[in-house]
């Protein structure tokens, strides 16, 4: 048990929360009929709360060590990857946690009981008109339940936050009329109590997934729900404009006003340093950004039609989850294709960029995306894609692979019916162990470990690293020597399957010699050789 909240259960429950997000995503995107039944709240917290998370693995030296820079990094995370409503305000609960938090290194049950009160304030304040039944209400009874309770001890005011949070979205089925009708809770407020449920069992060490139970009892979606009328904001805007705003010199309350005349559910609520987030339903697009740039410097800019968004839920998305492998070579990209992932050969795409992967990604039409480099220099022109398309609603994860054999290492462990990111996790640990070799043509005079290799020699690579050099230029017989000597190489350190790649000019015949080498050298070691294609290197191995 947690006696007092350090950064180092801050971090556990940062990720506790985006674990628990991902899986019940899908369970609270269907129970999201309120303010406007666009089905993305629990999309909308997993992205918000994955970008707190990012932050504190990111922030400074100081945040591993003391609660308030852990919370506040935390906050400005889930600030500046806002999504939605719901993003906005479990931002301003953060910030309201870090503000109270401040210059402690560790938070004790009292601690806790003052920030949740900060939070409700903060939370309350960031929504212009706030309803009964909604997640203020759940995050209001929270703050009251942690201050109401008669010990100081940690665990109990988690406890009674969590508990009261927990009753208090099972009332809101009977306190809002789109909730009644639909027979779900309020989704936001679901959201919350995911996340006081993970930070009880990080203080307990107790799971209690409240939420679930509750969510057991409430009733599926039904058409009428997917046409409820919006009861909070008027149905005459179409669209909601959402923008990050910095390098604001004067106050946001001309801002405020000026969104106010424009439409309604307005916020723009601010981390307490520099950036604020701007939310606005509204039909007139240019004029909320024009504001937005009166005032100071938007950027991040997002834009969504309700009308749009249920019949764009339903008909964008046609699998659960898809890999995208990046290869070179017709023999690779077939061979990744038939162990069912999406290849981009980017021998046959040119120079690809990152609109190139995200229109790959995106049209996969999966809402869930892994994708496979397989060379550390595609790793971040992938990144960037992913950040785009989680931007654009997709969730998409990379798994830092370094080679197309260790690619294919991933690959082979890829199981769909894992959670994503316990699947992401198995595949990275999978490429990871996968020692990668490589056979190729040197291009250029350079020096290398171990020697001076001029154009044309022949270059045996150990992850990465030079390890044989072959004066060139090389015939058959020079390159099945090498390929032989790098396996043995490869296999001093252990190894029972080894995995080979032929690149487009690797000579006729040598896959059986590595065959024979090996039954002979290293009869335990199974060998499985396919025809890649690659033209940057004429063997690749892999050894597992």
């Amino acid at each position: 048990m947690v006696q007092a909240l350090d950064a180092a259960a801050v971090r556990r429950w940062a990720d506790a929360c985006v674990r628990s997000l991902d899986s019940q995503r899908e369970a609270i995107d269907r129970i999201n009929v309120y303010p406007v039944p666009d089905g993305d709240t629990g999309t909308n917290l997993l992205h918000t709360m994955r970008s707190a998370l990012d932050a504190l693995m990111r922030a400074p030296a100081e945040a591993s060590s003391s609660v308030g820079p852990a919370v506040a990094a935390m906050a400005r995370g889930a600030l500046a990857g806002a999504r939605g409503n719901s993003g906005v305000i479990v931002s301003q609960v953060l910030r309201g946690l870090a503000e109270v938090l401040q210059g402690t290194s560790t938070a004790s049950g009292a601690g806790l009981r003052r920030a949740l009160r900060r939070a409700d304030e903060l939370a309350t304040a960031a929504v212009a008109e706030p309803a009964v039944g909604t997640v203020l209400t759940v995050l209001h009874a929270a703050a009251d339940a942690a201050a109401d309770s008669a010990s100081d001890e940690l665990d109990d005011v988690v406890t009674s936050a969590a508990g009261a949070a927990a009753t208090a979205l099972a009332e809101t089925t009977r306190q809002l009329a789109a909730l009644a009708r639909a027979g779900v809770v309020d989704a936001g407020g679901r959201g919350l109590v995911v996340l006081l449920d993970a930070l009880a069992a990080v203080v307990t060490g107790r799971e209690e997934p409240r939420a679930e139970r509750i969510a057991d009892a409430v009733l599926p979606r039904t058409q009428e729900s997917l046409t409820t009328g919006r009861e909070g904001g008027s149905a005459e805007y179409d669209y909601e404009v959402m923008y990050l705003l910095d390098g604001v010199e004067e106050s946001v309350e001309g801002l405020r006003g000026a969104l106010g005349a424009l439409g309604d559910c307005v916020s723009v609520v601010g981390d307490g340093a520099e950036l604020w987030t701007v939310h606005v339903h509204c039909n007139d697009i240019g004029a909320a950004i024009e504001a937005g740039i009166r005032t100071g410097r938007p950027h991040r800019i997002t834009v969504a039609r309700f009308a749009d968004q249920i019949a764009a839920q339903a008909a964008r998305f046609v699998s659960e989850r898809v890999v995208v492998a990046l290869v070179r070579g017709a023999g690779a990209a077939e061979l990744f294709r038939g162990e069912g992932a999406v290849a981009l050969d980017l021998c046959a795409a040119g120079d690809v960029t990152e609109a190139d992967l995200l229109a790959v990604i995106s049209g996969t039409r999966a809402s869930q995306v892994i994708v496979l480099p397989g060379d550390t220099e595609l790793v971040d022109l992938a990144e960037e894609a992913r950040r785009q398309a989680m931007e654009a609603g997709q969730d998409v994860l990379v798994v830092p692979t370094s080679s197309p054999v260790q690619s294919l290492a991933a690959l082979a462990v890829h199981d769909p019916g894992r959670r994503a990111d316990d699947d992401a996790v198995a595949m990275a640990e999978a490429a990871a162990a996968t020692r990668r070799g490589e056979l190729t043509v040197s291009g250029r005079e350079a020096l290398t470990w171990v020697g001076r290799c001029q154009p044309g020699d022949l270059l045996g690579l150990l992850d990465g690293e030079v390890v044989l050099i072959e004066a060139g230029p090389a015939d058959a017989d020079d390159v099945s020597d090498a390929a032989c000597r790098l396996v043995d190489r490869m296999l001093g350190g252990g190894g029972e399957l080894v995995t080979a790649l032929l690149g487009g000019d690797a000579p006729d015949g040598l896959a059986e010699t590595l065959e024979q080498h090996l039954r002979a050298s290293h009869p335990g070691v199974e060998l499985t050789a396919y025809v890649g294609g690659q033209p940057d290197a004429l063997l690749l191995f892999g050894v597992e």
